[in-house]
């Protein structure tokens, strides 16, 4: 028997990626099979590589009976792909995420300039017949203030290039180095700062919870009469009615857009019809270089997958041991709700670089695998503003791309090791927090949670002791520590029907400073929350959601 793996190719692939793939395994190319076709031959495969067509379901990883080790998607997104049911099977999944950087970037610049000088209205229009020299006078981009909203690999490419246009070039993403933006002449500033500033704003941000609809009403409102904007990044991250109601105004002077909320967008979308739009159907990776680039890329995972390796760009986690997994259960919750906590305290524009971890253990060194723990902490920071998925493979991979380190300190405890952490601690240095109490004696963000009948609690914020439950969202008053605080703020949330699940303070002595550490179920309103703001003894609050 042939002791080759076997490839099943379901999408056309670039003719450098199947050489590679070829030069390993035994590559069966079969395009446009059925759901049935394909379950039927997957019990024969080691790997199967997709692009975004083929539906990789649970009856796939089902059908293949164990031998089916690694999906490899030609692409970035991995929508299409079933991930739970591939972790619960063994399966690695891997994609293809760098090589499409420049393609995007490219594109982002071409829909930059022909938006500033109308190509695209003037070709159609002088197709028409027209001859309108005077109706599509254009803006020159020297001089002009471009906000780069999301400085990672196709962000940071497109202010390289737009720096070379004359631009000036500002940027918010908070997991951006700042030194590594100097580099480029790049300035970091808050989100609000690159709404106020720019001329023109280019998107790259994933879409997430965190990023859906994040230019809507209100943020159009805080931008500079006749800004121009490009998305080449998600269609999601604009509301596009609110974009219409924009244009309209002439808030927004233009917009030139590759993605849409729903693509195709319908026929009579007044988005697409509005002579102040140009726009393209999703080409941003759509290059001849960027395509055999992505053969190349997911050709080199699959195979390293197949050879035992650990790949970069996996997306699901591996198989862990149940018993593991079961002893660190609560801790994983915890770390990762820590993490998400730690990093919604910094203040916009704060490059977030150095993280420390301190774990309080009663047990030995090697006896208690933090691996895990750290990995969760990075996804909690990270996940919710990023479209990689993080999990115990790509953990320290993606930390490190983005400039984030992460070290880790052990403190060892006296007494029983029956439970394998007594504290988890997280640590942020060298940034400023948007909640000034959660900045410990020592100058850096912190906050510290501990398990409570398997329910993970936050115990810590900065220098004050507290006690509440991490479940729902939470709400940090800084206040003088006086009687009847707690009412307030409870009257507050209870007119609006907002529950509250835990109420704690820590103090630091009695009338001084306190911190006031509030569960909640739901999230208060803006006005809500502006009255828990005003309430005379409040100092500063801060809403974060988990």
């Amino acid at each position: 028997m042939d002791s080759k793996p076997t490839v099943l190719v379901a999408e056309k692939l670039g003719e450098a990626g199947l050489k590679l793939l070829k030069e390993f395994a035994n590559v069966d190319c079969s395009y446009n099979l059925s759901p049935e076709e394909l379950c039927t031959k997957i019990s024969l495969c080691d790997a199967l590589v997709v692009r975004s067509g083929t539906k990789v379901t649970r009856e796939i990883f089902e059908s293949s009976g164990g031998r089916l080790k690694v999906v490899g998607r030609a692409g970035v997104g991995i929508d299409n792909v079933d991930l739970a049911a591939a972790t619960e099977h063994g399966c690695l999944v891997v994609n293809a995420p760098t090589a499409n950087t420049v393609a995007a970037a490219e594109h982002g610049i071409a829909l930059l300039t022909a938006m500033a000088r109308n190509v695209a209205q003037a070709d159609a229009s002088i197709k028409a017949g027209k001859w309108l020299r005077n109706k599509y006078v254009g803006v020159s981009l020297v001089g002009k203030t471009l906000a780069v909203m999301g400085f990672g690999k196709v962000g940071s490419e497109v202010a390289r290039r737009a720096k070379g246009l004359g631009m000036h070039v500002i940027a918010h993403d908070p997991y951006a180095a700042a030194d590594r933006a100097r580099a480029i002449g790049v300035e970091l500033v808050s989100f609000d700062e690159a709404l106020a500033s720019a001329d023109f704003i280019s998107l790259h941000m994933p879409l997430t919870p965190a990023t859906k609809k994040i230019l809507n009403d209100e943020t159009f409102a805080k931008m500079k009469k006749g800004v121009r904007i490009v998305n080449v990044a998600r269609g999601g991250v604009i509301d596009e009615e609110a974009l219409v109601r924009a244009l309209d105004a002439g808030i927004v002077a233009q917009a030139a857009l590759d993605v849409f909320t729903e693509e195709p967008p319908p026929q009579d979308s007044k988005l697409i019809q509005h002579e102040n739009v140009t726009a393209t159907p999703h080409l941003g990776a759509s290059t001849t270089e960027a395509q055999e680039g992505v053969a190349i890329e997911v050709a080199e995972a699959v195979v390293g997958a197949l050879k035992g390796e650990l790949s970069a760009t996996a997306v699901n986690a591996p198989m862990v041991p149940a018993e593991v997994l079961t002893e660190l259960k609560p801790f994983v919750v915890l770390a990762e709700k820590l993490g998400r906590l730690a990093v919604q305290l910094v203040a916009g524009g704060s490059g977030v670089k150095s993280v420390k971890v301190k774990y309080g253990s009663a047990r030995a060194p090697d006896d208690l695998d933090t691996r895990l723990l750290r990995a969760m902490i990075t996804k909690g920071m990270i996940e919710p503003i990023s479209s990689v998925f993080i999990n115990l493979v790509n953990a320290d991979f993606t930390a490190k791309q983005r400039g984030l380190q992460i070290s880790e300190e052990r403190i060892l405890l006296d007494g029983s090791p029956e439970s394998p952490i007594e504290f988890i601690q997280v640590q942020i240095a060298n940034v400023e927090s948007k909640f000034a109490s959660a900045i410990s004696d020592s100058g850096e963000i912190r906050v510290e949670g501990r398990v409570k009948d398997g329910v993970p609690h936050l115990t810590k914020v900065g220098s004050f002791e507290v006690d509440v439950s991490l479940e729902g969202s939470i709400i940090l008053c800084s206040q003088v520590d006086q009687p009847g605080m707690i009412g307030k703020v409870g009257s507050v949330l209870g007119e609006e029907n907002v529950n509250v699940s835990f109420m704690s303070v820590g103090r630091i002595a009695p009338r001084k400073q306190a911190v006031m550490a509030i569960g909640v179920d739901e999230q208060p309103s803006k006005d809500s929350l502006k009255k828990i703001g005003e309430i005379p003894a409040i100092q500063e609050f801060v809403f974060l959601g988990l």
